[in-house]
């Protein structure tokens, strides 16, 4: 069996997880704190990890009150967003408080989850994104969160470590162009996913 798959097996009963809730939460807001990325003034790219799915995971089920025997769905639905060793994965959020900006913004940006790349190297690596619902509508107007694959060879995950390369992630929309560096921290924490 694969053993980046979440089974129930990794998941606690909500009254466990109520015992070590805010210590866990302390844990998982230090171990994120160098999966984020903002790319631009209002989109932020937050680089998921087996940890992070089983969190979300155990979250939800606490809040909503799902028992671990009913938590068959989410499981397939969170599994996929476990980076599988080679790729990196990341739910894309467009963070916008005021809600009248916010339509106006997402109005125009329709199929922005088709332009998010990770350059290294001479590389161009363009996301895949989740098709689950269709995140743009047929308007244009785009979801506020996506899900992203980033499908890298061995020669991309080489040239991803290498700290010779800069790695930059920027999204070439035609509404949005922006282009952030990683910074080695980040390099150094999203390389553990390549094993």
């Amino acid at each position: 069996m694969n053993k980046r798959i979440i089974s129930l097996d990794d998941i606690i009963s909500n009254e466990e997880y109520g015992n070590i809730r805010s210590s866990k939460r302390k844990e998982m807001i230090e171990f994120k704190k160098f999966r984020r990325l903002d790319v631009g003034p209002v989109i932020s790219l937050y680089f998921e990890s087996r940890d992070t799915m089983i969190y979300q995971i155990q979250e939800m089920a606490f809040v909503e009150k799902i028992t671990r025997e009913e938590l068959g769905e989410e499981l397939t639905s969170y599994n996929p967003l476990v980076p599988n060793g080679r790729e990196l994965t990341a739910t894309m959020m467009i963070e916008i408080d005021d809600p009248l900006r916010r339509k106006v913004f997402l109005s125009r940006l329709g199929g922005v989850e088709e332009k998010v790349k990770i350059v290294i190297g001479g590389f161009e690596i363009y996301a895949e994104y989740e098709k689950d619902i269709d995140r743009t509508t047929s308007d244009g107007k785009a979801s506020a969160v996506h899900f992203l694959h980033f499908n890298f060879t061995d020669e991309m995950v080489e040239a991803f470590k290498d700290k010779r390369n800069i790695i930059q992630i920027g999204i070439d929309h035609e509404a949005y162009g922006h282009l952030s560096i990683v910074s080695d921290r980040v390099r150094e924490e999203l390389v553990k996913e390549f094993t």
